[in-house]
Formats: C-alpha cells, structure tokens, sequence
C-alpha cells in the first residue's frame, strides 16, 4: 500500500513538473498603470493558432496560465478594442505586455515613406503602393476609427490585395475600404505608437499613357516614385521631383519629393511600357543576368518585396538619418524590392521580349494569398 501510494505521488509529480507556469504583467503605457482586467487569451503557435487559455488581468496588471505544451506561444491582450500581441519563446516563464489607450484622433501621425512603384505591359498598368507611417503621439496613443488611415489610388485602379503590418508584428490581410469620395479608400487597422506599414497592389487600364495624382493626405518624410527605366515619367510641377539612379540596378528610375505637405501639388504622368526585374535578376555590377523567358504574373510580382521581408525600413532610415545623398537611393529604393518567390509579390518581373497577357485578378488574388500563408 505504501508502494502504490508513493507510486502515484512520484507520477503526480512528474505530471505536474510538465506543465509550465507563464507569468505575466498587461501595463498601460498611456497612463503607466496596470491594465486591470484587460481580457489575456494565450494562443499556441503550430500549424494555425489554437487557444490554449483566457483569462483577466488583475488589479495589478497580473496573468498567469499554465502551459502543457513546450513550443511557442502568443499572448493577445485586447485594451479598449484594440489587440495586442507578445510572442513567448519556449523555455520563456515570464511575459510583459505593454498596452495603449485609444483615440479616435490623435496628434503625431505623419508618413515615413510613400512609395509608388509602377510597371506596365500591354493594356494594363501594375502598381504597387507602400506606406510607412508613424504614430508619435505623446502621450502614447493608439489611433482607431471607422476610416483610420485614408488615401487616394490612381482613377480606375481595382485593388488586387492589401495588407499591413505593425512594427515587430507579422502581416495580416486587410482590405482598404471604399469610401464615398471616388478613388479614397480608408484601412480600417489600428495605428498603434510606433510604425505601421501598409502596402496595396493595383491594376488599371492603360493607353500608353497615365496620369497619377497621389493626393497626399498626410505629411510624409519621402514620397517616391519608382517606374521601369523604359518608361517616361513627367512632373505636372517643375522641379518638384528629383531623379536618381538606383546604383544596385539598372532597370529602373526613381524620383523622390522629400517633406511634402498634404495637399501638395505632386501630380505627374507616365508614359510607355517596361517591366521591373526581380531583385537577383541583375549582377552585384548592374548587368541584367541570365533569366527564364517568362514572366511573374502574381500580384504586384517584381514590383516589390513582401511586406513581411526583413524590415527594409531600417535601413532606409539610417539614409535618412545620414543625410539626404544620392546614396540615399539603395535605401528609399529597397523598400520596394522584394527577392524571387518571397511573399507578397508584386505584379510582372520580365525577362521576356513577347510579353504573355496580364494574370486574371481572381489568379492574383489565389496566388497572393498562397504567398501570405
């Protein structure tokens, strides 16, 4: 009898000593006090994420959950509506969550870079439009409401897919949403402190011949456009724009109009037909390499990386940070390459001399969503 009842302490012991204790603490940065009773779901990242507990906050900020599996895991704590995540390592027996208040308006929000980059073939002219904005609003305030974060797409673009991201988040798709005023569009995605980027692949009928206004809504550090070296680019406004040559490939020109205002005049036209090549397509010495006669027609393929690439805005930054220089441009231009078959693609890469017909949007969007998993 004594036996078996050591017999079961020793297996209840070894049961228990699998399961791992996950401590944590959900502070308010807004306000720096302890989010209590904020809702705490831990979820385990595998194949998908699966709930593995929820539970509150308590008066100090405090969570605990038990943990029977040994991979990683997330913690989302949802404050005033709004997610916030935090990824648990395994081994990890401790987790801080900082949260913020939220606004429906808030001060401090201002664009990065606001980067179009175009190609066209055919009848039909392929976009793709980065933007990186930043909320630095102090107190530090998460920006959330019905039309959070608008801007204008070239008249007749269809959007193809969209996604955004948050700073030290993973990508998530997130589809603008029309509003009343033609060609605006609104994402309806939390700008949290910190930098959010969003990036929308596009398509429109083309004659040879377009006019693009980006009717810009916010103040932006750098707005650049970034075309195929064989097309024509025209400023509406003299001087408004300065050209540049991207020294890491020679398939493409970018012009860049640096602290622009909303409302500013930044109107242009482009005209004739070319493709961007995939980052890789060119030698470290400029020279176009070897390639497939065919071409990328995902969406937005060759026109940019995925959003979910290693952040390519650190780099940017520190051009920025260096001084506005022409060297500035394998950085401001980076943000927009992406490498052969990483995700989000962007439409069209090109190396051939008879070009196939533009991929359907239905094919777009299958493979675009295929490219996100």
């Amino acid at each position: 009898m004594k036996f078996l009842t050591l017999s079961l302490a020793l297996l209840l012991t070894a049961s228990f000593g699998h399961a791992q204790i996950l401590a944590g603490t959900v502070t308010n940065a807004t306000v720096h006090t302890p989010a209590a009773g904020d809702e705490v779901i831990l979820l385990k990242l595998g194949q998908g994420m699966e709930e593995a507990g929820r539970t509150k906050a308590d008066a100090k900020g405090k969570f605990t959950f038990k943990m029977d599996g040994q991979g990683p895991h997330l913690v989302r704590v949802v404050h005033q509506g709004v997610t916030y995540h935090r990824v648990v390592p395994p081994g990890s027996s401790s987790v801080d969550v900082q949260v913020y208040d939220v606004a429906k308006k808030v001060a401090g929000i201002s664009v990065t870079a606001d980067v179009f980059r175009f190609q066209a073939q055919g009848n039909e002219l392929q976009g793709v439009r980065i933007l990186a904005v930043n909320n630095t609003s102090d107190p530090p305030v998460t920006q959330m409401n019905d039309h959070n974060f608008e801007f204008y797409l070239p008249e007749g673009a269809k959007v193809d897919e969209a996604v955004a991201k948050t700073e030290g988040g993973q990508p998530l798709n997130s589809a603008p949403v029309p509003q009343k005023e033609r060609n605006r569009y609104a994402f309806v995605f939390p700008l949290r402190p910190g930098e959010t980027q969003f990036q929308v692949v596009f398509h429109l009928p083309y004659s040879g011949q377009a006019k693009i206004d980006p009717r810009l809504l916010y103040p932006a550090q750098h707005f650049v456009v970034m075309t195929a070296k064989t097309m024509q680019f025209a400023p509406a406004v003299s001087g408004a724009f300065q050209s540049m040559a991207d020294p890491g490939r020679s398939d493409s020109t970018v012009q860049v109009a640096s602290n622009t205002q909303p409302g500013q005049h930044l109107a242009f036209t482009i005209s004739g037909t070319g493709a961007l090549a995939n980052e890789g397509a060119e030698t470290a010495g400029g020279t176009q390499a070897e390639a497939p006669a065919s071409r990328d027609t995902r969406p937005g393929g060759g026109l940019g990386p995925p959003i979910d690439a290693p952040d390519p805005l650190e780099k940017y930054r520190w051009y920025i940070l260096g001084g506005f220089a022409a060297v500035f441009v394998a950085g401001a231009v980076y943000i927009a390459k992406r490498s052969p078959g990483e995700g989000l693609p962007s439409p069209t890469a090109v190396q051939s001399s008879s070009a196939p017909k533009p991929a359907s949007a239905s094919s777009r969007s299958a493979l675009l969503l295929e490219a996100l998993k």
